[in-house]
């Protein structure tokens, strides 16, 4: 043993074994994969062995000493892309992609976040490479300074080439089309390995990327065939009862629905919400089976979908990799067809999810960023402005708009690592253990409260009771990384069919003048809410490229798609591979021609969704003839000093 720890190979194979055991030891630790029987647990030992073999069998090329020094680097590259993984997916519940790594604009407000999913004991992942130096240190005397014979490395390599053709194949065997179905990236990693996983994810979006050059004019049209044969009818009932209303849309960052009517220590968390949903003569139609389908682009994501009933990206964030598309989106048809002026506020920098740019491209007259409010240090936690400073700086902005305004508050204080200052807790934190869990309800009531303090705002300004005032909610908040925590809070076992149910957010609406319908039980998600309000506007949604359908139609069509291929519906769900009962929440284990119909929908609309996005497509669609494109230059976000007015922008 000490002889062959002298030589290159040697310290090779130690290197190799190590980065093998690690990486397997993550696999089963860090991540949930979901893997089950034989052969998936053998693939998901097995698989690092082919990378290892081929990154750090490149390092034997080098000369002399020069190869341990670079098995050392190559390994620790590796671990850090494993690292980044493990921190990612603590929250996200989701792999690292080269569109996330584009978005580095968003890196320097994350910190936090960050810092909180970091753990103490992370530094055990350092242990191979500290290992490795010292050993490198004690025998790299004992080395030749020549380089190794070639056939040696290319030996290593063409090992690492078999183990890799041999883990495809039985992946293929176990999971046919694993690389033409790629929503799910836990299927890929389980399958192939975070390193391969990697690299195919590199090679797609260097594919992505030649799609808008090929693209044509012909390409659109299966697109619109389908939305225009997807398209539901408005209901009358509802169909331009909010023509040239101010419509106020309220963001509830991270809020999933299950907080509703929760109660904790004994009290409400959300009392006010709650009383909206409870409450008929308050007005507002509460959807209780609203689900969010974000992806990685989480807030961007459902900024995307509510305002183009468009799906986000299975890869990154459209708001950065397509931020330059051409939309045709809610503000711009407003403006458009009923003179509306749109604004978005939001107590952030402005080229978070690089807003200040796409935000031109959808229409939107005005920003109201960070340097529009006070940002003092007692007004700001997290991420950024507090919402009930937000909320109340924001108001005499709202009473200068030229109305009728399309108006969207976006909050950020209930965001992960759910942060609040001692002198804003009004409710005690839960008792889980799981610290971003417990602190969940905290930053909830919060955000409870100060909306409360803005409907009442908005009242003694005049603008609540001409106003549609619509709330939803963007993501989930907590991951099913927080499981466990979650078991407590619930009181059931989290499984994937309850964990796909967790997915339901707020969705609820007030239009003046018509009356409550209480609570709305149509499933439905946030590509559905665009063509809604086009409706309760009196715009017909039919000219218009969109995936939803109104959520007041008859003819609306209740299944709800995930990102990954997932989706929902009243009767069954389809939740990694299976199709569950919603009633008895057991797996169907014969799905009908009808299920599976529907899974061949729900893919093959995503799958037009993407075809949209990558190429660019509605450059070459005109909705009517007085339809006029967007032209990004005619808009402009200062600071206060910067604001722009109607006939001129400054420079």
């Amino acid at each position: 043993m000490k002889k062959l720890l002298s030589t290159k190979l040697g310290f090779f194979a130690v290197a190799l074994v190590l980065f093998w055991i690690k990486t397997y030891l993550i696999y089963k630790f860090e991540f949930s994969l979901g893997e089950s029987g034989v052969m998936q647990e053998f693939l998901l030992f097995f698989n690092p062995l082919n990378s290892g073999l081929i990154f750090l069998g490149l390092a034997l090329f080098a000369k002399g000493r020069k190869a341990g020094i670079w098995i050392i680097i190559i390994d620790a590259v590796l671990s850090f892309i494993l690292y980044a993984n493990v921190v990612f997916y603590r929250f996200n519940s989701d792999f690292i992609t080269i569109p996330t790594l584009l978005q580095t604009d968003n890196f320097g407000s994350i910190g936090g976040s960050i810092a909180d999913l970091a753990q103490m004991s992370d530094l055990l992942y350092t242990v191979d490479i500290i290992f490795l130096t010292i050993l490198f240190i004690l025998v790299r005397k004992k080395w030749s300074v020549e380089r190794m014979q070639l056939r040696k490395p290319f030996l290593v390599i063409s090992a690492g080439v078999l183990a890799f053709t041999i883990n495809l194949g039985l992946a293929e065997a176990d999971r046919p089309q694993l690389l033409e179905r790629t929503f799910d990236r836990n299927y890929l990693v389980k399958y192939l390995g975070a390193f391969n996983f990697t690299i195919y994810d590199a090679i797609q979006s260097a594919k992505t990327s030649t799609r808008r050059v090929l693209a044509d004019s012909n390409d659109i049209t299966k697109i619109e065939n389908y939305t225009k044969a997807k398209y539901a009818e408005p209901n009358q009932k509802y169909f331009g009862k909010g023509k040239e209303k101010n419509i106020i849309k309220i963001h509830l960052e991270s809020f999933q629905s299950f907080l509703i009517n929760y109660e904790l220590h004994g009290e409400e968390v959300t009392p006010f919400l709650n009383s909206l949903v409870n409450d008929q003569k308050k007005g507002f139609t509460y959807f209780d089976n609203f689900f969010q389908q974000t992806e990685q682009g989480k807030t961007a994501d459902a900024e995307l979908m509510l305002d183009t009933s468009l799906y986000g990206l299975p890869q990154g964030a459209a708001f950065v990799t397509k931020g330059n598309n051409t939309y045709q989106a809610l503000p711009a048809i407003l403006d458009q067809k009923q003179n509306y002026t749109s604004a978005v506020f939001h107590g952030d920098g402005k080229s978070f999810w690089n807003r200040d740019e796409v935000y031109k491209h959808l229409g939107i007259n005005e920003f109201y960023h960070e340097e529009f409010y006070d940002m003092s240090e007692e007004n700001v936690i997290n991420y950024g402005l507090k919402d009930k400073p937000f909320f109340e700086q924001s108001i005499p902005y709202l009473e200068d708009m030229e109305q009728p305004f399309y108006a969207h508050m976006m909050t950020l204080t209930h965001h992960h690592p759910y942060l609040i200052d001692e002198e804003d807790a009004t409710i005690k934190p839960a008792e889980t253990g799981d610290g971003s869990v417990d602190r969940y309800f905290q930053t909830a009531r919060y955000l409870d409260e100060s909306l409360e303090q803005f409907f009442n705002d908005l009242k003694e300004k005049g603008l609540y009771d001409d106003s549609i005032i619509m709330i939803y909610g963007d993501h989930y908040g907590i991951s099913n990384n927080h499981n466990r925590a979650m078991k407590e809070i619930i009181g059931e076992e989290i499984t994937p069919l309850k964990n796909a149910e967790l997915q339901r957010v707020p969705f609820m609406i007030r239009i003046p003048g018509v009356k409550s319908e209480g609570t709305n039980h149509t499933y439905a998600g946030q590509v559905d809410v665009m063509p809604t309000l086009l409706h309760i506007l009196g715009v017909d949604a039919q000219d218009y490229i969109q995936f939803g359908t109104d959520m007041f139609s008859k003819e609306h069509k209740e299944y709800v798609p995930f990102r990954n291929g997932n989706f929902m519906t009243p009767e069954y769900s389809f939740v990694d591979g299976n199709y569950y009962d919603n009633e008895t929440k057991e797996v169907i284990k014969k799905p009908t021609d009808e299920m599976e119909k529907m899974h061949d929908t729900v893919m093959k609309e995503l799958k037009l969704s993407d075809e949209l996005l990558y190429g660019d497509l509605l450059r070459f669609y005109t909705p009517n003839k007085d339809w006029k494109p967007i032209d990004p230059d005619d808009y402009f976000y200062g600071g206060p000093a910067g604001k722009k007015d109607d006939d001129s922008k400054v420079e």
